[in-house]
């Protein structure tokens, strides 16, 4: 549990959303239903073991976040996902009730399977690793982590037909898992680079289209796809976030749902750490969401 302010909101808040739900608690030191209401969050939390992040806001102390998220009674808790509130409740639900609301959006607390974690090892071949993640899947279809370092791995070769095989029995899943969602996108960029783009000099002609035109966000998404298909995830990053600097909802929000996608990708496996401490983020995928939370929160 952190308390949260409007000094380390950005970072606390809408930066971690993005890989992390992050459930926010408004409260206040005068509330008695709060007082009922925070042990049973905290304890929450702990049992989840990280599957979301608890922050409370003091909402007499931090009356300018209370009034942004339109907070008229407290408790009230909101959620957080990708920089969005995306559901919430209000007053003092009893431990089950939490569970029941945490249940409907966070991931489900599953580790990786042995196999993955064989697969990160220095002397592990990238055969061997890519079939420990095929027996993975094999022996445990339903975990969204496996199956999704496995349709990874076989895009980052080059194995889209594989890959697609792979992923055909989730593929109805992507609207409820992020990471299935990000997946799909990075897929129907390479489809679009076959059919569209994969010409030579297709870079050069959405760069005259750009220069001619610096809002033509057609151009650029479609550069932006060109490039997720090369694996230039930071140049694809770059393009879209020139489109969100001038319009953060263009065309209901697929720029920022492709950043996410990106970074979602980009993101390695979190490294072992000793009970109790958190993994280092990687530095790339940690700057470009500061990014992306600077240009949603201007």
């Amino acid at each position: 549990m952190i308390d949260v302010t409007i000094a380390n909101f950005e970072q606390e808040v809408i930066a971690a959303s993005m890989t992390t739900p992050v459930l926010i608690d408004f409260w206040a030191p005068w509330c008695g239903p709060c007082k009922s209401l925070g042990p049973i969050l905290e304890k929450v939390e702990v049992a989840y073991g990280g599957r979301f992040k608890l922050v409370k806001i003091d909402s007499d102390q931090e009356q300018q976040l209370a009034a942004a998220f339109g907070i008229k009674s407290i408790p009230t808790c909101i959620l957080m996902m990708n920089g969005q509130p995306v559901d919430g409740f209000s007053g003092a639900l009893p431990e089950g009730k939490v569970k029941e609301f945490l249940d409907k959006h966070v991931p489900p607390g599953e580790e990786l399977p042995e196999a993955e974690d064989a697969a990160e090892e220095a002397e592990v071949s990238p055969e061997d690793a890519l079939e420990g993640l095929k027996k993975a899947v094999a022996d445990k279809p339903e975990d969204e982590n496996a199956r999704f370092e496995l349709v990874k791995q076989l895009l980052l070769e080059g194995s889209d037909d594989d890959a697609k095989v792979a992923f055909a029995p989730v593929i109805a899943q992507t609207a409820a898992v992020r990471r299935f969602d990000s997946l799909k996108r990075w897929m129907d960029a390479i489809d679009f680079v076959a059919k569209h783009a994969n010409e030579a000099g297709a870079e050069a002609g959405f760069d005259a289209k750009i220069t001619a035109n610096k809002r033509d966000f057609d151009a650029r998404f479609d550069k932006a796809r060109w490039l997720m298909a090369q694996n230039r995830w930071t140049d694809a990053l770059d393009e879209l976030l020139d489109i969100l600097m001038r319009d953060k909802t263009w065309k209901e929000d697929l720029a920022r749902k492709t950043y996410i996608a990106i970074l979602d990708i980009m993101e390695p496996p979190k490294p072992k750490v000793a009970d109790g401490q958190i993994p280092p983020d990687d530095p790339a995928v940690a700057t470009y969401r500061r990014r992306l939370s600077s240009v949603i929160l201007s």
